[in-house]
């Protein structure tokens, strides 16, 4: 069981480092976070959520990071509150409206690609002559085969134009 002093910090650094994205100094939390003890103490509670598995320190001289255990114990928090904290109600308020927008891109795209296709659908339709003309190219003997694959060559820079 945290005391109430290192749920504090917990959650001043869980803060901090979703915000950041970079390990967090006993300096940063006693600077930002609204904790009325001294850098030492600070570093001392580090040490101690370090050692209960809620934080590590990537490396000697670095700051703190939350773990695994850390941020269920984050949400578990936020969660047994009333109301859900305004930065999360935001991203999930930005994740929504990104859905959202790539949804309506992918119906876009999947009408466009529709579209061409009834596009290609007909221009191959309507131009019988390719057709026959790739068939008669297919019938030939060995001896016509370079003059074939110049012409098969002609035929799909046509169909690419299209």
């Amino acid at each position: 069981m945290l005391s109430d002093r290192q749920e504090k910090i917990l959650h001043s650094l869980i803060r901090e480092y979703i915000d950041s994205a970079e390990p967090i100094s006993s300096d940063l939390l006693k600077k930002r976070g609204s904790l009325n003890v001294s850098p030492a103490t600070i570093r001392n509670e580090l040490q101690e959520l370090t050692e209960l598995g809620y934080i590590m320190q990537p490396h000697t001289s670095a700051g703190r990071v939350p773990t695994e255990k850390g941020y269920k114990f984050f949400v578990e928090i936020i969660f047994e509150q009333q109301e859900t904290p305004n930065f999360i109600n935001r991203e999930i308020q930005e994740a929504r409206q990104k859905i959202e927008q790539e949804l309506m891109l992918a119906q876009e795209l999947a009408k466009t690609l529709q579209e061409k296709q009834t596009t290609l659908s007909y221009t191959k339709i309507q131009n019988k002559d390719t057709v026959f003309e790739m068939l008669k190219i297919i019938g030939p003997s060995q001896a016509s085969h370079d003059k074939n694959i110049d012409i098969m060559r002609e035929l799909l820079k046509e169909f690419e134009n299209f």
